[in-house]
């Protein structure tokens, strides 16, 4: 009877209150999206990667830092699922708790750069005059160069290690979010009830944090979820050519360095982490649409 109460509910056309209505709307959503078969692939593999980082202590089968030299370049066996590297480490291991690197990664650049560039572009939207042309000429310098390139340039300046690689990423990837804000921004900054509100004695702060903000959030949690495979791959590149993850951390990208040696004869030291890349990062592309067919209130699928 609780649930048969709790779906009457979260279906009613009528919502008596404030929270009820974002209930219902989630719902919706969610139903919306459960009906999209990549997109629930996609959740499914973003879940397990969370549950793998969260479990990695018993996930996995042996120590992912400790060498055994007795035991190196082994194929995929049952003692060792997907093989050895060249210093007897198990990759199955090496990867689970590499899924913890690349989760804190793309966590950590989220909420660093989404945020950002979220509040420089509804600022840059709102007052529009000689404010947008300084933020959006400072944003249009970070876009005119390759994302790769220019986070290559922050690492060698910082020095080589996981906290520059985060830090880099975050800068290159702000000025993406503040021209989606801006744009939506523009949209609406000059609507009715935005006019009405500051006719309330409403601050120009106040208008953006309450009002402005939350309207773009919807098109920033899309652009995040798509981003997330760009910022697995960058990571990784930083880590492949050594300016990421510093050994003995089981970076993938640093895994996939390692192996390049062995590819032809002992193809799993290489293989095994660039497949964890390649799973993961479509994990999220499948997410990544599937909310913006939701989430798009120009999408015929969002109802």
């Amino acid at each position: 009877m609780a649930f048969a109460d709790l779906n009457t509910w979260l279906t009613a056309d009528s919502p008596q209150s404030r929270m009820q209505a974002r209930m219902i709307r989630l719902w919706r959503m969610a139903g919306a999206l459960s009906r999209n078969t990549l997109a629930m692939v996609g959740f499914v593999i973003i879940l397990a990667l969370v549950l793998t980082a969260i479990f990695a202590p018993w996930i996995a089968t042996h120590d992912p830092i400790t060498q055994d030299l007795g035991a190196r370049l082994k194929p995929p066996s049952s003692d060792y699922w997907m093989g050895t590297d060249e210093l007897g480490r198990d990759i199955w291991s090496r990867i689970v708790y590499g899924s913890r690197i690349t989760l804190a990664i793309v966590v950590i650049v989220a909420v660093l750069a989404a945020p950002a560039g979220l509040l420089i572009g509804a600022i840059s939207g709102f007052f529009g005059g000689w404010t947008d042309r300084i933020l959006m000429g400072i944003t249009d310098i970070f876009l005119s160069m390759p994302k790769l390139i220019l986070a290559l340039a922050l690492v060698a300046a910082l020095g080589p290690g996981i906290e520059n690689a985060i830090i880099a990423i975050a800068i290159t990837s702000w000025p993406g979010y503040a021209r989606i804000a801006r744009a939506e921004t523009m949209t609406f900054r000059n609507s009715e009830f935005i006019q009405a509100i500051r006719l309330q004695g409403a601050s120009a702060l106040r208008v953006i944090v309450g009002h402005i903000l939350p309207l773009c959030t919807s098109s920033m949690i899309v652009r995040v979820t798509l981003d997330m495979a760009g910022i697995i791959l960058t990571a990784a590149g930083l880590g492949f050519i050594g300016l990421g993850a510093q050994p003995p951390l089981p970076e993938w990208g640093a895994m996939i360095a390692r192996g390049r040696s062995f590819i032809l004869d002992q193809w799993w030291v290489a293989t095994m982490p660039g497949f964890a890349i390649i799973v993961v990062s479509l994990g999220f592309c499948f997410l990544g649409d599937g909310l913006r067919d939701v989430l798009d209130p120009k999408s015929g699928d969002s109802h």
